[in-house]
């Protein structure tokens, strides 16, 4: 079995400076060996991990749109930051991946996608796996409501841990069988338990310090 934290970021995102490295030994600390490493606007730091890592990697990425982010999940090209949800989700198809949804329903984070948006897109059948557990997602009722939508409307729930920090990472993981590709993965994730807990919301002040020392550079 799989202990799959589904939502990492590198310092390839503006707003986390962990090493690639850095990541690895904490995962191996926590018995974590499976990653979805989802930077926000580059595959770059994945693609690398991939190499490196001594466990299965998942290239995805956070997307952000004028309306919220969208994850593609089995990425094999980079995917830009501003385009519209209709020509993000074209360019995911495009390269046979997946799109999960992250962090749904988190009333304090201003990049989740819109829930107007959330339910056009479950009507178009367009979304292929929801994040149901968030370690930074602050309100147990995010959360539920995920996890009230997914069960609602037969899509598998993903979790993450949305780690910035190494010591987050692990905080939330699915435990799956294991898979040999996008297919697997998906019928994999539906046989999959959820474990985790909140992380810290001091935590945030991690990423606000990335984010400035990344402008400043």
């Amino acid at each position: 079995m799989l202990k799959a934290d589904l939502h990492v970021h590198t310092e390839y995102s503006i707003d986390c400076n962990t090493p690639l490295t850095e990541i690895i030994a904490r995962c191996q600390e926590r018995d974590i060996n499976c990653l979805a490493i989802s930077d926000h606007g580059t595959i770059e730091g994945a693609l690398k991990m991939q190499k490196i890592a001594p466990f299965p990697v998942i290239i995805a990425e956070e997307i952000l749109t004028p309306r919220g982010e969208i994850m593609g999940v089995f990425l094999k090209e980079g995917i830009p930051s501003g385009l519209s949800v209709s020509e993000t989700i074209s360019r995911i198809r495009a390269q046979n991946a997946l799109v999960l949804i992250p962090h749904p329903f988190d009333m304090f984070r201003p990049s989740a996608l819109d829930n107007e948006a959330l339910e056009e897109l479950r009507v178009q059948g367009q979304i292929d796996a929801i994040e149901v557990f968030n370690s930074r997602t602050p309100l147990y009722r995010s959360s539920t409501k995920a996890k009230a939508f997914a069960r609602k409307h037969g899509i598998p729930g993903s979790a993450g841990s949305d780690a910035h920090t190494p010591y987050e990472i692990g905080n939330a993981y699915v435990e799956m069988p294991e898979f040999s590709g996008r297919d697997d993965f998906l019928e994999a994730l539906a046989q999959g338990k959820i474990f985790g807990y909140r992380t810290n919301p001091l935590t945030h002040i991690n990423s606000i310090w990335a984010r400035l020392k990344s402008s400043l550079r």
